[in-house]
């Protein structure tokens, strides 16, 4: 079974064809029915060969396909890796992609470019898989730049809006800063190892010795890549603007997959990572100031996507802390139970915005429970896993991030502990406005109100269950349960956990930290209930009814007028200054000069041709005079 692995990405890819092709022949309901189908067959394959790995003694399996670039020193194989880390991605992107899928059927129904939008979506999905199978980084940057330019077509999906194009060319170029460092990076491991595949790359990194200046710089090169794509500190400024798209896009785009590209590539080459641990600490620094500091932006943002926009954001910087203090399996584990809640909570969030006929401004909600039943049940459990409660997914991903941090920084767990509690402030507020209190929208918002059909509802129930029992695979060390996660990816991080992982904290110690995280996490809540819906506090209609320091928080610490202020202008101002002198004046110039002179040499020929035929006789033969003489 698991040499039908190439079937996998190559599904999504046919479905992207016939969709690309006939898409304005088919149905709506065909060109939906070819995309989901797809993408399902491809998560039963994808399941099959999960399982299988689990069998097998190596646990690593490379298919190849074909030679793919040769030349001197470089041999460069089209061929995929199969192992326990890139199964377990397989399962989320195909898992939770047909989940989207199925959602979408409804959500774009009426939309005029549904075909379009399933075909791009296959494509992206072909992509993601594209990533996570190849066996070097060179097919790795490959689905890294497809996906990149999916999610630029899908942000912009409805593309007769500016600010929507003006947001997927945002994504695009911030994404291309990261993605030099990126290729940079292989460049760099291409001089240093001679080889760009993971298997020689690894296994001679083995024996380099740690803080070697090649490594840190490999390394960091690399993390510059994942800054981008995962909207890190300070390439994160797209990833709120990308809510543009729509609702399925954000769900499967920028919370479940394609944000996590980079966590994916830094646990990758996780041995390449701890003989750099001047990178692993900047890492962890990025990732708990990226979490701390998004977390604060999303306390007083109220369009409903945004806030979850900003938690995502939060969301990876805990990501990427994990791997910092070399704890790369829990890393992973968070982005699973990630991909679960989040999901749950953007379609959630179309389901609102479905219902509320296109508003997302949270200030116009209220009361939406009556009316929305299934939505809010399903949001509400979402809502419980994001904030670490337990027995949800999140609590066990998160308790585990934040105990490992404890033993490797206190400093690091203190700050993570405050992005935490912020997270389940601002993510009940956002519950607590939306389905609590009373209906503030218009009367004929509220006479349209009505749940979701069953197309939309349903992959909100399997999601909500996955995000109760997601966490099931890594329960705490404390209540003497096997870590099957741990477990099964154990073969991929087996070197790099010796090497950095410090021991395990007592059960007495990590009972207190379970308990400090709860207790933080219900007084938050608790605290939003008593300002949101007991008190029945509304946010301010504008910015200018809040005191100044909130006012900075308001406008997300003003970074993208400073970002305009210090790159954007300027470029716009040196790009007119080269458009006026040397594109008008000088290429312009010289365009010019040769098409006058090109027609005032064509006027002047012109007057030979008298149509006398005697001076043409003339011509003619001194002509052949001149001829003769010059032989």
């Amino acid at each position: 079974m698991i040499h039908f692995t190439p079937l996998i990405p190559l599904l999504p890819l046919i479905g992207f064809i016939i969709i690309g092709l006939f898409g304005k022949t088919l149905s709506k309901n065909t060109s939906g029915l070819i995309a989901c189908t797809t993408i399902a067959i491809a998560f039963i394959l994808s399941l099959a060969v999960f399982f299988q790995v689990r069998t097998i003694e190596a646990h690593t399996v490379t298919i190849n396909l074909f030679d793919w670039i040769s030349s001197g020193n470089l041999h460069i194989p089209f061929s995929f890796l199969m192992d326990p880390l890139s199964s377990l991605f397989l399962l989320i992107i195909t898992g939770v992609g047909f989940l989207i899928h199925v959602y979408s059927m409804g959500y774009m129904k009426g939309d005029e470019g549904f075909s379009r939008f399933f075909a791009q979506l296959n494509l992206f999905v072909f992509f993601m898989l594209l990533l996570v199978l190849g066996s070097n980084y060179l097919i790795m940057f490959v689905g890294w730049e497809g996906v990149g330019l999916c999610s630029y077509l899908l942000i912009g999906f409805w593309y007769k809006n500016t600010a929507f194009n003006n947001a997927a060319k945002k994504a695009f170029i911030m994404n291309r800063i990261g993605d030099l460092g990126f290729l940079l990076g292989i460049f760099l491991i291409f001089m240093t190892f001679g080889s760009i595949s993971y298997a020689e790359v690894f296994a001679q990194a083995k024996f380099f010795s740690s803080e070697r200046p090649v490594i840190t710089a490999i390394t960091l090169l690399l993390f510059i890549g994942a800054m981008g794509k995962s909207a890190q500190l300070p390439l994160y400024t797209w990833l709120p603007d990308a809510m543009a798209g729509p609702t399925p896009v954000s769900a499967l785009i920028h919370a479940a997959t394609m944000v996590t590209a980079g966590i994916y590539m830094i646990a990758r080459s996780n041995i390449l990572y701890t003989l750099a641990p001047f990178s692993m600490g900047v890492v962890a620094l990025v990732g708990v100031l990226t979490s701390l500091f998004a977390a604060s932006i999303g306390l007083f943002q109220n369009d409903i996507k945004k806030v979850l926009a900003y938690s995502t954001v939060s969301q990876l910087g805990l990501m990427f802390l994990a791997l910092g203090v070399g704890a790369f399996s829990t890393g992973v584990f968070h982005v699973m139970t990630h991909a679960f809640f989040k999901a749950l909570l953007f379609l959630g969030a179309g389901s609102v915005i479905h219902a509320m006929s296109g508003e997302q401004d949270i200030r116009k909600m209220g009361g939406l429970r009556k009316h929305l039943p299934v939505t809010y049940m399903t949001f509400l459990i979402a809502t419980l896993a994001i904030s670490g409660i337990f027995p949800f997914a999140g609590f066990f991903s998160k308790d585990e991030i934040l105990a490992h941090t404890f033993e490797h920084n206190k400093v690091l767990w203190f700050l993570a502990s405050i992005a935490s509690a912020m997270t389940a402030f601002y993510m009940f507020r956002l519950l607590y406005l939306t389905f609590f209190t009373e209906f503030r929208g218009t009367k004929e918002q509220e006479h349209h109100l009505h749940e979701s059909p069953k197309s939309m509802t349903i992959p909100l129930i399997v999601l909500a269950l996955l995000s109760i029992a997601g966490g099931l695979v890594g329960i705490p060390e404390v209540f003497h349960a096997p870590h099957l996660l741990q477990e099964f990816l154990s073969p991929v991080f087996a070197d790099s956990d010796m090497k950095t992982l410090p021991s395990s904290a007592g059960q007495g110690t990590e009972i207190t930290l379970i308990l400090v995280a709860l207790g933080i996490a219900v007084a938050m809540i608790w605290l939003a209930w008593n300002y949101f819906v007991k008190m029945g506090k509304r946010p301010a209609e504008e910015a200018e009814e809040i005191n100044p320091a909130q006012r900075v928080v308001y406008n997300k610490y003003y970074v993208d007028e400073i970002y305009s202020t210090l790159f954007t202008k300027p470029l716009d101002w040196i790009s007119d200054k080269l458009y006026r002198f040397m594109e008008l004046r000088f290429v312009d110039g010289i365009v010019n000069a040769v098409g006058t002179g090109v027609n005032w040499s064509s006027r002047t020929l012109r007057l030979i041709q008298t149509g006398s035929i005697e001076f043409y006789l003339l011509m003619m033969v001194l002509s052949i005079a001149l001829i003769l003489f010059i032989k």
